[in-house]
């Protein structure tokens, strides 16, 4: 590597992949889905390694990860969601685990849009400007698109009698 070497990625890679892995998971909602694709995304990064800057990394890699995601949506042939749920021991779960399970089945039926926007400001805590640059998209797409989508899982994870306008 011609700026940086090898020990430097594999720092970052080391810090980073844990992130990069729970915003994976957050975008596909799956585990296996959620693990190629920061695979892939990491396997990016290190080509570009020599080319980006030192600070800028993490964005980068976060960058790479949305669009990689977004380009596998525009490939509808290669895999989709399925309504099986896959036996599990009831036993084992707790209720830290079901939770998650209930958001990650409540974001995988928001639009791609408004997933990542969503998962973005919420869970990445990026600014709206933020947002919109590793997306490429406006600020105010970024808004309309996080509103639809938090009214949406509202609308999926509080119960009828529960919801407060």
């Amino acid at each position: 590597m011609s700026k940086r070497d090898d020990g430097s990625f594999d720092e970052f890679m080391r810090s980073s992949s844990p992130r990069l892995l729970r915003l994976a998971w957050l975008l596909t909602g799956g585990a296996n889905s959620a693990e190629d694709l920061v695979q892939e995304t990491l396997e990016r990064v290190y080509v570009a390694w020599p080319r980006i800057e030192a600070g800028g990394t993490h964005n980068y890699a976060r960058r790479v990860l949305v669009n990689l995601h977004t380009d596998s949506h525009r490939r509808r042939w290669r895999e989709s969601l399925t309504s099986d749920v896959p036996e599990t021991a009831l036993a084992d779960r707790t209720d830290q685990v079901v939770l998650a399970d209930h958001l990650t089945a409540a974001l995988a039926q928001l639009p791609v849009r408004e997933r990542q926007c969503v998962v973005l400001r919420h869970h990445a805590d990026l600014s709206e400007r933020e947002v919109a640059d590793t997306l490429n998209i406006s600020t105010g797409t970024v808004k309309s698109s996080t509103s639809r989508g938090l009214a949406r899982l509202r609308t999926l994870l509080v119960p009828e009698g529960d919801r407060h306008v």
